[in-house]
């Protein structure tokens, strides 16, 4: 199981890695590598 990362400041790591704002927080997902998971706060 790929654990989602918490950071103080997400980015994009590839070119489809998507940013989405869901419960005022900011994700990055991406379906092709879910490793580039991401959350924000």
């Amino acid at each position: 199981m790929i654990r989602m990362k918490v950071r103080a400041s997400v980015k994009k790591i590839s070119p489809d890695d998507k940013i989405v704002r869901r419960k005022g927080r900011l994700y990055v997902i991406n379906k092709l590598k879910p490793k580039h998971k991401q959350r924000q706060g």
